[in-house]
């Protein structure tokens, strides 16, 4: 019922000249204006994000990057880019040692490869059937290994065609983790059936296979010289093996879970890690003096473990001992990474945040919250001021240090 005024806007519209407007362009031209208006939001929210941290940072007295020296460089919010494509979570997240892109890995079975000075998604690798557990460039960045809940690692070609070159089968479990050797052409690998096992890249064959954890080999990790690797389990152990044998030269108990993670200290870190634990040594203060009673450790390699305990711990490999605890995580520490410079850990966890620790304090220095749930891995890249992280959430984020 319109009451006659239907008519009376037509007779309105005839006197006047007007053209009656059309309802459906209209509708589909405030569609598009509201889309523009929430981009516009959003694009206000990250730079307003972007001032208020300039303006904190302004505040406490925090240098630019051009007068802080890069080994002073650390991650600071917001992100530079948020990257998403995959459909499942992230599990790893690696730099490429020659060109301006990552390699992600995901429970989606898919690798996937970025470009992080654009943010542009390049390419995705398929052939996995199942969760892609990790990856790991060689040295020249020619080769990309990938390990997978399917019980395979897989060999990419990465300079032209990306193709899957070999498939490597033996192990019985879900592979966790694959790491070239510094040579380039042997490969580690470790699994939920308790093992390790050494490959030959050239034939695909394992050639070597280290049997001594009870449980689930989370991760494995070569030393810088090649001579020794450490493994860490669901044993809630941390091993060292020699590589050369099967023998595991040293097994370590002193997390209280399950140990995720693991990473050998650099010559640049040993320094800042030696200054920690002397402040920790024994000296005693009697009558106003100092007993010398300091235990003086020649500090040979380091390695440092995160754990489900919240716990990261440095251990020095030649005496044995665990030199010191860092504590601040409020859940699992998943991802650990030392700054090129050595002055610095990054550590990432399941409480959803990246933390900047300065080791020669053993303090965290700075907490950012990064993802929307668990942080699965980070990568520092060894020249350029760019940290990336990858999460439960689906995400990878790249972060610009300053």
């Amino acid at each position: 019922l319109s009451y006659g005024y239907r008519d009376t806007l037509g007779a309105f519209l005839r006197e006047t000249g007007l053209i009656e407007i059309d309802d459906k362009k209209s509708t589909g031209l405030l569609e598009k204006k509201w889309t523009s208006v929430l981009r516009l939001q959003k694009k206000v929210l990250d730079l307003e994000a972007k001032l208020h941290e300039a303006e904190k940072e302004y505040i406490h007295g925090a240098p630019t990057r051009d007068k802080r020296q890069p080994g002073e460089w650390i991650p600071r919010p917001p992100e530079k880019f948020s990257l998403s494509g995959h459909r499942s979570p992230v599990t790893r997240v690696v730099f490429h040692p020659v060109y301006n892109i990552i390699a992600s890995s995901s429970e989606d079975s898919t690798i996937k490869v970025w470009d992080y000075e654009n943010g542009e998604f390049e390419r995705s690798l398929k052939g996995h059937t199942d969760a892609v557990q990790d990856i790991a460039f060689d040295g020249s960045g020619k080769l990309l290994a990938s390990c997978s809940a399917d019980l395979t690692i897989k060999l990419w070609e990465f300079v032209q065609t990306y193709n899957c070159m070999k498939t490597l089968k033996g192990h019985d479990h879900n592979i966790s983790s694959v790491t070239f050797l510094p040579s380039g052409d042997h490969i580690l690998s470790a699994s939920r059936d308790h093992l390790i096992k050494l490959w030959e890249v050239a034939s695909g064959y394992c050639v070597r296979t280290y049997a001594g954890h009870r449980d689930w080999v989370r991760m494995v990790r070569i030393s810088y010289d090649g001579n020794t690797f450490a493994s860490c389990s669901n044993d809630q152990s941390v091993r060292i093996w020699n590589m050369a044998s099967k023998e595991c030269k040293m097994t370590l108990h002193e997390h209280e879970h399950v140990v995720e993670c693991i990473a050998w200290a650099p010559d640049k870190a040993l320094p800042y890690i030696k200054e920690a634990d002397e402040s920790d040594s024994v000296a005693i203060k009697t009558n106003g003096e100092i007993s010398n009673e300091q235990k003086e450790i020649k500090m040979g390699p380091v390695l440092i473990s995160g754990s489900r305990d919240r716990t990261i711990k440095f251990f020095d490999i030649n005496a044995g001992l665990c030199l010191f605890t860092l504590i601040g995580h409020d859940n699992w520490v998943r991802g650990l990474r030392f700054h090129p410079g050595g002055k610095f850990l990054i550590s990432v966890g399941d409480d959803k945040t990246m933390r900047v620790w300065t080791i020669s304090q053993k303090r965290c220095s700075k907490t950012i919250d990064s993802h929307t749930h668990f942080v699965t891995s980070l990568d520092f890249h060894p020249a350029l001021p760019y940290v990336v992280t990858s999460s439960v959430d689906m995400t990878i984020k790249i972060w610009e240090c300053r």
